[in-house]
């Protein structure tokens, strides 16, 4: 029996560590050749043996388990980075079939401390970074598409996060690119759904590097599989890169510790129609606000339940 993704080609960004190397070994496991993206070049590690790198680690361990991968260390918040990274699955493997934008850093900082290049920074790489590969991916599957007379096979699997859905006061530069990120996706499953591609994002909660300082109070159990481990992330995104989420599109979803949960979209809570041509102060004053006093203190637009969801 075929595997899922046998025959397909992905690139997985931010892939020699932690979530993204979870993710791209989620894939190679299920067939794909895989592009290893992680930004840096070979060094050295601790005992100052020369290191290949993340990347090139990550790929080697895709190649041992009888997988195909490629090393790439470019740096996706550049634009002609992310246009080589995406020539490097064409060259490879003849097409793209599969993008994972999962790269990011993080600059905690209350938005009254919060430095103009640590606002910049996160930005850069998180949002402007899942645009950058997105664009190139897009470009290649219109121009096939267009080729073939005929939709082709695209995924895209964007990485959001809880940090948007709640709003995480010490993220400002976080949450803000994590929102766009949603907007990017849902835009971008609208454009490319007439050519066969689909464009979902995940909210994923996993003790990596990255997110060690967040998660150091919650100390991981005796024994079995730790709840907040990227393994509970990466099938998700391994089924959302397959042909069996094929009408799944647009979606976002929170995953982490054996759940997953569908996000549903805003509703509009309440309306409200001028009786004249146009509102005016006194009037708006009139209807919001006694509905604004009637409502909860405290309520926002945030929705900080999300991170109480856990499985039951």
């Amino acid at each position: 029996m075929p595997l899922p993704l046998q025959g397909l080609s992905a690139i997985v960004t931010g892939a020699g560590r932690g979530l993204g190397r979870a993710e791209a070994l989620e894939l190679a496991r299920l067939g794909a050749a895989v592009v290893v993206n992680d930004y840096g070049q070979p060094g050295r590690d601790g005992s100052g043996e020369a290191s290949a790198g993340p990347a090139e680690e990550v790929a080697a361990e895709i190649r041992a388990a009888g997988g195909t991968a490629l090393a790439h260390t470019g740096d996706v918040s550049g634009f002609d980075q992310a246009r080589t990274l995406v020539e490097s699955a064409v060259d490879a493997f003849g097409r793209l079939d599969i993008l994972v934008n999962n790269a990011g850093i993080l600059r905690d900082r209350m938005v009254f401390s919060m430095a103009e290049e640590e606002w910049d920074s996160v930005l850069r790489v998180h949002l402007k970074g899942h645009f950058n590969t997105t664009r190139f991916a897009a470009a290649h599957w219109r121009e096939r598409s267009k080729r073939a007379g005929e939709p082709v096979f695209g995924r895209i699997v964007n990485t959001s996060s809880e940090a948007f859905l709640a709003g995480s006061a010490g993220q400002p530069n976080y949450a803000a690119a994590k929102g766009g990120i949603v907007g990017l996706t849902t835009s971008t499953a609208l454009a490319l759904a007439r050519y066969g591609v689909t464009a979902n994002a995940i909210c994923p909660r996993a003790r990596t590097r990255m997110t060690e300082d967040v998660f150091a109070g919650v100390q991981p159990p005796g024994s079995g599989l730790d709840p907040l481990a990227p393994e509970h992330v990466a099938p998700l995104v391994g089924y959302l890169a397959s042909p069996a989420a094929a009408h799944v599109n647009g979606q976002l979803l929170v995953v982490h510790g054996g759940m997953v949960a569908v996000v549903e979209r805003p509703r509009v809570a309440a309306k409200f129609d001028s009786k004249q041509e146009a509102f005016t102060y006194d009037e708006l004053e009139a209807v919001l606000g006694p509905y604004y006093a009637e409502r909860p203190g405290g309520q926002t637009f945030a929705a900080a339940e999300v991170l109480g969801l856990k499985r039951g």
